[in-house]
């Protein structure tokens, strides 16, 4: 038989699971703290499960969904995580620590199928989705290796891929993320970062109550399909009519990420038609200076710039914070260490074409 991706059940799913091995179903609930609260990284850890049943367990189960395969840390903190998929492919976690909170930027497929033209991610191409055991893995893994530096306490899906387009696993890997008797992280300290896939929100609305981050970065079609072709299927219009009827709990607001793209769609006048676009709205605006990445034709504004777009949305009574890059000099703009692992360590053909086929 072979074996399982464990960090793929659900609480129901592992209950009946554990029963065809001939366990009782009080066996999924240990099993589930093991996982979850014990964050264990061997089941000869978990004394109160017969040997038994734990080699079963060792031979039946792949605890570890992926691997570490390096860590590059910043100056600032900010530390990247490479992991080496089963299959040979690579993704990437970042793990940001601040001084009132440490987030973890977390990846949703192994590559992108979108092709933003300013990130890196897009530039790989797609390879697959990843699986749930995948995706909560990468909280289970750079926790247990930080833990005695760090403790995550927010987490945003914004890491490599688009989490709306792997839409079933994503899903399933925040109620585990949420759930109290798993990793237990409040619905407020979840965000969940697209590009705008309008059926997807309509279904997260009703499916989630995560925080929801809108990637942006142009107010008006034309210069947005060039940016990002995915708005030539769900265009400006379109995505905005579901940000205006998402179901945002009173105190929630829907969060805009806006690249400042030097020359491109940081005047201004660009500023004032953001501030139209997000006219009834609950909103607040990330603002996020290019970070430059090998290959890019983009640049960086200036402080200058940047601060004066700032303005016109603060005039205009929005919230709007600057956020600075963290972790320049490691590449942590999302794709680039996988990339370059990738160059250097290829996954194996028959894998790769078995994954392009999940």
């Amino acid at each position: 038989m072979k074996p399982v991706l464990i960090k793929n059940f659900s609480p129901p799913e592992l209950e009946a699971w554990v029963q065809t091995l001939g366990e009782r179903p009080f066996r999924a609930r240990q099993l589930y703290r093991h996982l979850y609260v014990r964050n264990i990284s061997s089941w000869d850890e978990c004394t109160d499960l017969s040997r038994s049943f734990r080699n079963q367990l060792e031979y039946g189960t792949v605890l570890n969904a992926l691997s570490i395969n390096k860590i590059d840390e910043a100056g600032d903190g900010t530390r990247k995580y490479l992991f080496r998929l089963h299959d040979g492919n690579f993704i990437e976690s970042v793990l940001i620590p601040d001084e009132s909170r440490c987030t973890l930027c977390v990846s949703s497929q192994v590559g992108c199928a979108l092709g933003c033209r300013f990130c890196m991610t897009g530039a790989l191409g797609f390879k697959r989705n990843l699986d749930t055991a995948e995706i909560v893995d990468q909280i289970c893994q750079v926790q247990k290796e930080a833990g005695q530096r760090y403790r995550i306490t927010s987490l945003v899906l914004m890491g490599m891929g688009e989490p709306l387009a792997n839409y079933d696993q994503v899903i399933r890997a925040l109620g585990i993320m949420m759930d109290q008797n798993g990793l237990a992280f409040s619905h407020r300290r979840v965000t969940l970062s697209t590009v705008g896939m309008v059926p997807g929100l309509y279904r997260l609305g009703q499916d989630s109550p995560v925080n929801l981050a809108i990637s942006l970065h142009a107010t008006d079609d034309a210069l947005r399909n060039k940016l990002m072709p995915v708005n030539r299927t769900y265009p400006l219009t379109e995505l905005m009519r579901a940000c205006r009827e998402y179901p945002l709990a009173p105190r929630k607001r829907i969060t805009f990420e806006y690249i400042l793209l030097d020359g491109v769609n940081d005047s201004p006048k660009q500023a004032r038609e953001l501030v139209r676009l997000l006219n009834g709205v609950r909103a607040k605006i990330n603002l996020l200076p290019f970070n430059p990445h090998p290959g890019s034709d983009f640049r960086t504004p200036s402080e200058e710039k940047v601060l004066a777009f700032q303005e016109v949305l603060q005039k205009a009574q929005l919230t709007a914070i600057i956020r600075k890059s963290r972790g320049n000099e490691i590449g942590a703009a999302c794709g680039q260490l996988a990339a370059r692992a990738a160059a250097v360590d290829p996954p194996p053909d028959s894998l790769d074409t078995d994954a392009q086929e999940d």
